[in-house]
């Protein structure tokens, strides 16, 4: 097969690492790719969201499959536009991408499928969501109804709070098109984990579980982030949890989609919050995401066993009823690695050195997500998230230990990273 990943992260370069070990793969390219998937892939120069250098890129090369790495080209109808030239690709259509692409659809489709998940109200106007905080109280959460980049939402610990990330979407405008309408949902309290399904629009396969931390530094402290690290699996989805998330969540929103004639096929990422109740600790949905998560990938990428290629085709086929997939036991966990002053203002351009001597050290994968490469052949930093540095052990404290030790080996003096990625599963002990 002639494959075809569409995207520049680490995400990205984890499936491509992936996808290019499997033999059915004879051909794989990128668009636009980065620095380090040029190993695995050969890197095309189209956006991810230029939907027609894609398709006439795609047609022209006589692709047999196509990977949809990010949310805003499924939201903008990608795979449509790929599948109506007679390309098959994995992803959700347009339609079925609004379970991302709008949190109000996502909340009114758990409302009315029942699907546990925060109380919340939508506002179209400023004076009504304000109203709305003022008469909950905080601590309250607001999101912007479209895609922000993952910057759109505001955990606000006072009204005062709420009430300035209201104004800052709606009279300011911060977010574009994607603020004109309005989340604000009950704040829930507990510990978050991502859970991934892939679904072929009637069956959906469970794969393992996965935490990622958002915040910038040590602590779970600083500015909330794209993910700063992740590991898998993750301690607190235990089996019975796990098989609660697939009765309570995946399933009814796969039978949903069905049901409003948006039959969903792709990953199906729930973005979940354990909370305690007296009958013990229950999952409660806080968001879909109708792609892979970042850094998550890269941690299911090292611990899958199975060949992911075939897992995909069947997702785009409806044919997953009779897939397996297996995986390994052991834990892997990926340190990301930052330009300082992400999740604000940072340079681009500086050079990182030392990723051979850090890529050679027993099951570590170099992730790259946000690099480019210089004229003259060198790795520059090109984004906030720049590495994802990953590796696989019998316990997630050694694939911290392994991890770190790579880190270690990489010199870039403009970089940064948490230290303490995997305290919690480590903390259980």
């Amino acid at each position: 097969m002639k494959v075809l990943v569409v995207g520049s992260g680490g995400r990205e370069h984890a499936l491509c690492w992936a996808i290019a070990a499997s033999p059915l793969c004879d051909k794989l390219y990128c668009a636009p790719g980065n620095a380090g998937i040029g190993r695995e892939a050969e890197c095309v120069p189209i956006k991810a969201d230029d939907l027609d250098g894609i398709v006439r890129f795609a047609t022209s090369n006589a692709i047999d499959f196509v990977v949809v790495g990010p949310e805003q080209p499924l939201v903008l109808g990608l795979v449509d536009r790929l599948e109506a030239a007679g390309i098959k690709t994995f992803g959700p259509t347009a339609a079925a991408a609004a379970l991302e692409g709008s949190k109000g659809f996502m909340k009114d489709l758990c409302a009315k499928y029942g699907i546990p998940t925060a109380a919340y109200g939508r506002f179209t106007d400023a004076a009504s969501a304000r109203d709305f905080v003022r008469e909950r109280g905080a601590p309250i959460v607001v999101k912007v109804d479209g895609l922000a980049a993952g910057k759109g939402v505001t955990i606000a610990r006072t009204v005062e709070e709420a009430l300035a990330a209201i104004d800052e979407a709606m009279v300011d405008a911060r977010f574009g098109s994607a603020g004109t309408e309005l989340v604000i949902e009950e704040f829930l309290d507990g510990e978050e984990v991502s859970f991934f399904a892939l679904v072929d629009g009637t069956t959906a396969l469970p794969l393992v579980s996965a935490q990622d931390h958002k915040a910038a530094f040590d602590g779970d402290t600083g500015p909330n982030t794209g993910g700063m690290g992740a590991y898998s699996p993750a301690p607190v989805m235990t089996p019975a949890l796990e098989a609660r998330v697939m009765r309570e969540m995946i399933e009814p929103t796969v039978r949903g989609m069905a049901a409003e004639g948006r039959p969903f096929r792709g990953v199906l990422f729930a973005g979940l919050m354990i909370v305690d109740t007296p009958e013990g600790p229950a999952p409660k949905l806080l968001e879909y995401n109708t792609r892979f998560g970042d850094p998550e990938t890269q941690v299911l990428m090292k611990r899958l066993m199975s060949d992911v290629l075939p897992a995909l085709v069947a997702s785009r086929d409806g044919v997953l009823k009779n897939l397996q997939l297996r995986w390994y036991d052991d834990s892997a966990l990926c340190v990301v690695m930052a330009a300082r002053g992400y999740p604000g203002d940072y340079r681009k351009g500086t050079e990182i050195q030392g990723l051979d001597e850090a890529g050679v050290l027993p099951d570590v994968s170099i992730f790259h997500a946000g690099t480019v490469l210089s004229a003259d052949g060198h790795v520059l930093a090109d984004g906030g998230r720049v590495l994802g540095v990953t590796a696989i052990a019998p316990t997630v404290r050694d694939a911290q230990s392994l991890a770190y030790e790579a880190v270690d080996r990489i010199h870039w003096p403009e970089g940064f990273c948490r230290r303490d990625i995997g305290w919690r599963a480590i903390g259980r002990g």
